[in-house]
């Protein structure tokens, strides 16, 4: 890096020679890269600080269910999943986060009671932990719904079952495979409990500087409206349905803003991830090989104090007291080129659409959670980012193309990069944000377009200013 000094004036020959030592001035840089994943104890992963000691152990209730291994006689786990905890896809840098370096996915059918589950080729051990789902059903029919890599079939509790795994390979080759990764969790109570209101004002006025600046960046908000599924496709096939249809309000959770509460976020994930049915989601993807009562998890009466809770309940209340990422003020880079960087942020135009914070409500039941400022680097609105992301996949009003702004909080720990996890180089993630031209432009293109003109100092300084999140 670069030091700032203050400018310099040298005598020579009784010449004033003024030697700027300035970013990207007076000393030679080389190209901008990416300081990777920021070093040091994890930035996340616990608690609010100050909450009661009911809350204390609602939370701590469930990071416990969050962190437990699932098994088919025990818990119900399949007939197909993705996993068989949560905290395997969640994990990185701490848990609550997103795909670690080293990929549980892998490991998986190494295991002892792996059944008779074989690696699909896109699951490497040290790539992103991934979801599939398939463009289409056939030549005429979309699909877009989620295609669990793994089965039941053969592990203990399940010795009967046959089914089978769906046949990735034939897929591939047929280029109709798109790929999710985990989207982490962290201060996940913060944005449930950012207003409607708040949400729409914001995205109005960044689209009215985006338009006078020219930067032709719009925005829409994912609506909870009658009729609309989660996926705007069949719900049998995708495994999720919006149990909010007609509300009218705004949906915020997951890569296209799809899900409403943490709630039915913590329901969906565990039926449509690990194969478990819930009191949200009661019938099974699959009922070849259903093999116990449904729903597998669900209220009990019969317990006490929080056992009474379902795993939904506390999944929900572990994610919504689940702190935000703390950010670094020194590294990478130190404190100037973050400064600098920070700055670069807003004049780049990257704050339009993520936008630095916003308030939650005055109104919840939380005291952590209430009138707080919510520095999560989004707007929760949706964006046609052009053919390069573009996964063909419609999720409530969201199309294809369009996706919500990646909460930037706690990337500076984080592994890989954009809805599918196609790189784990800042860099890259950035210029892979424009693309395409007139109705199919991504919004990011004069953005990314302003980006390329940065020296590259200030280019560095904007990456490690990223990487302190």
């Amino acid at each position: 890096m670069i030091p700032r000094l203050k400018p310099m004036v040298y005598r020579l020959a009784g010449l004033s020679v003024f030697w700027l030592v300035v970013s990207g001035i007076g000393l030679s840089q080389g190209p901008a890269k990416d300081p990777g994943v920021r070093g040091g104890p994890p930035s996340a992963g616990t608690s609010f600080s100050g909450l009661s000691t009911g809350l204390t152990q609602l939370f701590q209730a469930g990071a416990a269910k969050f962190a437990k291994t699932d098994t088919v006689a025990g818990d119900g786990l399949g007939p197909r999943m993705n996993f068989n905890s949560c905290v395997g896809c969640h994990a990185q840098p701490a848990m609550g986060g997103s795909s670690a370096r080293i990929n549980p996915q892998f490991a998986f059918v190494n295991s002892p009671d792996h059944g008779a589950n074989q690696l699909p080729s896109f699951i490497t051990q040290n790539g992103p932990t991934r979801e599939a789902r398939f463009k289409k059903l056939n030549k005429t029919t979309l699909d877009g719904g989620v295609h669990d890599l793994f089965t039941i079939a053969g592990m203990k509790g399940a010795e009967t079952c046959k089914l089978a795994q769906p046949d990735f390979a034939t897929e591939l080759r047929k280029n109709n495979v798109i790929f999710r990764v985990p989207t982490p969790v962290f201060g996940a109570g913060l944005i449930e409990q950012i207003q409607d209101s708040t949400i729409a004002a914001n995205v109005a006025t960044q689209s009215g500087l985006a338009a006078k600046s020219g930067l032709g960046i719009k925005g829409k908000l994912n609506i909870v409206v009658s009729g609309n599924t989660a996926t705007g496709q069949s719900s049998r096939i995708m495994g999720e349905a919006n149990a909010n249809a007609n509300d009218g309000t705004i949906a915020r959770f997951g890569w296209k803003a799809q899900n409403k509460s943490l709630l039915l976020f913590a329901g969906e994930a565990y039926n449509v991830e690990m194969g478990i049915t819930n009191e949200l989601f009661q019938t099974e993807r699959e009922e070849e090989c259903q093999l116990f009562m449904t729903p597998n998890d669900f209220t009990d009466p019969t317990q006490k104090g929080l056992d009474v809770l379902s795993d939904i309940e506390k999944f929900a209340a572990f994610m919504r007291l689940l702190a935000p990422p703390v950010p670094s003020t020194t590294e990478p880079g130190g404190a100037a080129s973050i400064s600098s960087g920070k700055t670069l942020f807003t004049t780049v135009g990257c704050s339009v659409c993520h936008t630095p914070s916003l308030r939650t409500s005055k109104f919840s039941q939380i005291p952590q959670l209430r009138d707080q400022e919510a520095q999560l680097y989004s707007d929760l609105a949706i964006h046609q980012m052009g053919p390069n992301l573009d996964d063909g996949v419609k999720q409530g009003q969201a199309e294809g193309n369009e996706f919500r702004t990646a909460l930037l909080w706690g990337l500076g720990q984080r592994v890989f990069f954009l809805h599918d996890g196609r790189t784990n180089d800042l860099v890259k993630a950035i210029q892979e944000h424009r693309g395409g031209n007139g109705r199919n432009a991504s919004e990011a293109n004069a953005v990314i377009k302003k980006f390329d003109r940065l020296s590259e100092q200030h280019k560095q300084d904007l990456l490690n200013f990223l990487r302190s999140l």
